[in-house]
């Protein structure tokens, strides 16, 4: 009789401290959670920690910052001021004078954020076959003299599709070209096949190195899910490869995929003239920041060619890099300034759209001005909780004005751009969620003029003829069940 007193007493205590304990975890962090963090992401954290106080404290401490190591913030600033040193001649309304004031008024924004400067003499052509992109990749690899430099955020070896172009950079090594193979390491060792494509580029003589790398006992670690989710190809510094296909086949060697028909839609831009040599100095840094090789030093002539290489056309654009590396979420502010200075047009595509509070504003805002806004998504996302988190957004786009085109299952429309007018142009490897903001290191290419606009507009009007658009009525007429599965991943979602 006794012990089991003396249990219920025990258990009474274990009960206080944990009902304490979990009482103090909620109190502590209502003073910590929201510091430097938007309010909806703050209260996400909140929330999760109020339910459950022990796991969402773990995970808050697993995931919570993202910063990346203080090496790789200081070295991502040397090489800015070492830019930004190198470029501070060239002024913007110098290269565009007819230009709107807003337009130079983005370019200014670009330059002080990512240092790099705004660059005319180029020739663009925009790629948007599957295998004709990589086609294009392998040509220009045959006939690389110095050295090519390759950077994907998934890479996957296939006979047909990526197989031809590992062949080539083989080839290439066997003539003496230094090659060079950057990969995100997560987004890469879940590819069926991994280890069998490391060893077969060790075993060619390429340098590969992992991104963001997660190895533990190498004293490597940070928060898991931020990645480098850029897509680079630079051969010899002549021609350059960027937008947002990875290096797999077009089904990303899925099971799933192969069997229902479901491939990824793509764009990618081939550049020649003085934004390769931006592109090139993007890679340096990235190659730099993951090995002890400072190619910065190699390529010393790239920066400072910058502002001299010849040209190659009339295009005219501005690369800009963004990611944790950068203190100011490069690209946000990027696409809220363009979308703000709108007066006629807006076309946006992407994939994964979960925007912040701030871009939703701009985009609803510049629907409610007037501004004829459209906005590609597709039918059926290839990332579950993404998807449905993007789709609570449907209701307020629609009755702001916003025209959803939604494309075509089984297809996934992977591509990222948009026009703004007939002044701007925007594409790369950056989604519009809150991910490619806060966590992925990404590249966005802004080209200035009808000519490119109406390049990319040929783009998206392709878009359109796969699409269906989605009403207001339709939309408003999903089952209760639907709300509520895309709500709680609207939650989630905001968990940065």
């Amino acid at each position: 009789m006794d012990f089991g007193i003396d249990g219920l007493n025990v258990g009474a205590a274990l009960w206080s401290v944990a009902v304490t304990v979990e009482i103090m975890i909620r109190i502590t962090m209502i003073g910590i959670v929201p510091g430097n963090r938007r309010p909806t992401t703050a209260m996400a954290w909140l929330l999760a920690i109020f339910f459950i106080p022990v796991v969402g404290l773990a995970l808050y401490l697993l995931f919570a910052n993202t910063r990346l190591s203080r090496r790789r913030i200081e070295r991502q600033k040397r090489v800015n001021e070492s830019i930004l040193e190198t470029t501070q001649h060239m002024i913007g309304d110098q290269v565009v004078p007819d230009a709107p004031d807003w337009v130079l008024s983005a370019v200014a924004l670009n330059k002080a954020l990512g240092a790099l400067p705004l660059q005319e003499g180029n020739a663009v052509e925009f790629i948007t076959g599957y295998g004709d992109s990589l086609d294009q990749m392998r040509r220009e690899i045959d006939r690389a003299r110095r050295y090519v430099h390759v950077q994907f955020y998934i890479m996957g070896d296939d006979e047909i599709y990526v197989g031809p172009i590992l062949e080539a950079l083989e080839r290439a090594v066997a003539r003496g070209v230094k090659v060079r193979v950057l990969f995100d390491h997560l987004g890469t060792i879940r590819v069926k096949g991994y280890f069998a494509l490391t060893r077969r580029m060790t075993g060619a003589g390429i340098e590969w190195r992992r991104m963001l790398p997660l190895a533990p006992f190498q004293r490597q670690w940070r928060r898991p899910d931020l990645r480098n989710h850029r897509k680079i190809v630079v051969v010899d510094g002549h021609v350059a490869f960027t937008g947002s296909q990875n290096l797999i086949e077009p089904g990303y060697k899925r099971g799933s995929s192969h069997s229902t028909g479901r491939e990824w839609v793509e764009l990618m831009v081939k550049l020649h003239g003085p934004l390769v040599s931006s592109l090139d100095v993007v890679f340096a840094t990235d190659w730099s920041q993951e090995s002890d090789e400072n190619l910065l030093q190699d390529i010393a002539d790239v920066e400072t060619s910058i502002g001299e290489s010849p040209n190659a056309g009339e295009a005219i654009g501005q690369l800009v890099p963004s990611g944790p590396g950068f203190e100011a979420e490069n690209n946000l502010r990027l696409f809220n300034t363009l979308i703000y200075s709108a007066t006629e047009r807006l076309s946006i595509t992407s994939p994964y759209f979960v925007p912040d509070d701030s871009l939703l504003y701009a985009i609803t805002t510049a629907a409610q001005r007037g501004v004829a806004v459209e906005l590609f998504v597709c039918e059926k996302g290839d990332q579950f909780l993404v998807h449905r988190a993007q789709q609570s957004y449907y209701e307020v786009l629609l009755k702001a004005g916003v025209r959803i085109y939604r494309y075509r299952a089984p297809m996934v429309l992977h591509s990222k751009c948009f026009v703004v007018d007939d002044e701007v142009a925007v594409l790369g490897s950056s989604n519009m969620d809150m991910r490619s903001f806060s966590l992925n290191l990404e590249i966005t290419l802004m080209l200035l003029g009808p000519d490119m606009v109406a390049e990319l507009m040929r783009v998206q009007d392709s878009y359109r003829a796969e699409s269906v658009e989605l009403t207001l009525r339709e939309w408003k007429s999903r089952k209760p069940l639907s709300r509520w599965i895309d709500n709680v991943a609207r939650l989630s979602a905001t968990l940065q």
